[in-house]
């Protein structure tokens, strides 16, 4: 199996990751209504909106480089995106974007990341946007989980061992497990969507604002 999978925009489920250590589906949507059921909580991106969203909480219309997290039934109509369903996990409702131009924080090899949403608890699902500045070579490298994408501006390369893949705009990847590759620039900028269904980071009960910013004052008169 190749460590890369390269899809089109195409309506309806692209690819079937349940039976991954972290249960994923990989959906888009093109112009029709995409049905998502009540089965986790389904991250989103709106490559050309506007977009409809409706859930419990209502009705949201998104425009181009929004993102989104609805846990439970939701559908998404009108425009083009992808949908990344993160079974058997119950996130926040999170409405997002556009996004920026810039990520702001260092990645390796002079490329920036912003976390879009963040994990709830440590070792949560989380989303990604990842910058490429023009005449990028990035070190080879692993990941230990799933990733998978959408390449929102720009061209560029993925290249592993067996295979060098272009990257397009409106393309959607997924990159396997322990997989290594690098991802390359020349002339280009690369503005990615990335999601990784597990994190080393985020609040625990012992370690988040509200306990560190809480200063205990005990023997002192109410």
């Amino acid at each position: 199996m190749s460590v890369f999978s390269s899809y089109s925009l195409l309506h309806g489920r692209l690819e079937d990751f349940s039976d991954s250590k972290f249960p994923t589906v990989l959906s888009a949507w093109a112009e029709q209504t995409l049905f998502l059921q009540a089965t986790g909580t389904h991250f989103g991106f709106v490559y050309a909106g506007p977009a409809v969203l409706r859930c419990p909480c209502g009705t949201f219309s998104l425009a181009s480089g929004m993102y989104f997290s609805v846990p439970g039934a939701v559908n998404i109509a009108q425009g083009t995106g992808i949908v990344i369903s993160r079974l058997d996990y119950r996130g926040f409702f999170h409405l997002g974007g556009p996004v920026e131009e810039r990520g702001r924080l260092r990645y390796i090899d002079g490329c920036t990341d912003s976390l879009l949403i963040p994990p709830v608890l440590n070792g949560d699902a989380c989303l990604n946007l990842l910058h490429l500045p023009p005449h990028t070579h990035q070190t080879r490298h692993t990941h230990p989980s799933l990733r998978l994408g959408l390449i929102i501006r720009g061209r560029g390369q993925c290249v592993m061992p067996e295979e060098c893949i272009p990257l397009r705009p409106g393309q959607v990847f997924a990159i396997r497990a322990d997989g290594l590759h690098s991802f390359h620039t020349e002339d280009d900028e690369l503005l990615v969507l990335a999601y990784h269904p597990d994190s080393d980071f985020g609040p625990t009960h012992e370690n988040h604002p509200m306990v560190n910013r809480t200063v205990s004052k005990r023997g002192l008169s109410p």
